[in-house]
């Protein structure tokens, strides 16, 4: 038998900070599954919304998009998944289905989405409410503290990789050495790339880290990497490695950018850009790319680096993260 409330870590947008709360356990709709949250991996975004860099569409949002849970109760006409199996809930929790992106496949782009976490109240919680079509079933391979973070550091990661050209890509430059990034160096490596790393200025653990798991260099942002790079990932939310990265690629390279918010992007010569380089961004992920991402894991040799957090030491595992205390992911444990 269910409980009648649960424990909840909400955002207080006045104090940016999450404050403990007792909720009723939410109820599923049509289409939708209730999950007891068994892990939940803290994103960057999450730091977005809480710190206020994202506008808040929801007061008091329960934040928190790479949830690893049981479900424990359908809705009406839910039947994707049985009672009692494992999933994993995303950052896109809903697309409308019918605008322009919708039908050409582009959901991450959709015009009327619905973000866990944000739009709904997300991980950050005992129990979860999602859409049943927007969950995705998990490797058994993986438990559910190493698994949280591949459902936005993985998706996120593996969408950034695949548009600076995938496997195709020699050579790839990984700038901030986080969660998303200490996954992508994995598979990149597993692929047969030479990995750059580029980390803060001085950061010797967090290049020792990169290292360890395979890339062939690591420096500060602030130095050149020994070759020219045939395409640029970045994960930190700093705009000055823009034009850094650019210097980085060779004529008709690529420079990604991975994250939903990043500061300003300063003023750079045009001389970085030409010779036909290429500068975009990423926006959510696809259900596609979920399925993609999943599938390619099942063949290739990966772990991610987790720090557990109970669900009330929340705060704490977010001040860790901003302050670039943790190598690899946080995850609360409920």
């Amino acid at each position: 038998m269910l409980p009648a409330s649960m424990l909840a870590m909400a955002v207080d947008a006045r104090a940016r900070r999450l404050r403990p709360a007792r909720r009723p356990v939410p109820q599923p709709g049509p289409g939708e599954i209730l999950v007891r949250v068994r892990a939940c991996g803290v994103c960057r975004t999450d730091l977005h919304i809480i710190d206020g860099d994202l506008p808040p569409h929801r007061s008091g949002v329960v934040p928190g998009h790479e949830v690893v849970g049981e479900v424990v109760a359908r809705g009406a006409g839910a039947a994707r998944f049985d009672e009692g199996a494992r999933v994993g809930i995303p950052w896109l929790g809903r697309a409308c289905g019918r605008c322009p992106y919708c039908r050409m496949a582009r959901e991450n782009l959709c015009d009327e989405p619905l973000f866990t976490g944000y739009d709904r109240d997300g991980g950050y919680a005992e129990y979860a409410v999602a859409d049943e079509r927007f969950c995705f079933a998990l490797p058994d391979a993986c438990d559910d503290l190493h698994a949280a973070p591949l459902l936005c550091a993985g998706l996120i990661g593996f969408r950034t990789w695949r548009l600076a050209g995938g496997p195709q890509a020699r050579r790839i430059g990984l700038w901030g050495f986080g969660a998303a990034a200490h996954i992508v160096c994995q598979l990149a490596v597993a692929q047969g790339q030479e990995v750059c790393a580029f980390t803060r200025p001085g950061d010797a653990s967090g290049q020792a880290f990169a290292r360890s798991l395979g890339a062939a260099w690591a420096g500060g942002s602030d130095e050149r990497p020994p070759r020219e790079l045939d395409a640029a990932l970045i994960f930190a939310p700093a705009g000055p490695l823009v034009p850094a990265a650019l210097a980085t690629v060779r004529k008709g390279g690529v420079v990604v950018c991975g994250g939903i918010h990043m500061s300003d992007i300063p003023a750079f010569p045009y001389a970085l850009l030409w010779g036909e380089r290429e500068l975009r961004s990423v926006a959510n992920l696809t259900r596609a790319d979920g399925e993609d991402f999943f599938a390619l894991l099942s063949g290739t040799p990966l772990r991610t680096h987790v720090r557990s957090y109970a669900l009330a030491d929340a705060n704490q595992a977010v001040d860790d993260l901003r302050a670039g205390r943790i190598e690899g992911a946080a995850v609360l444990v409920p």
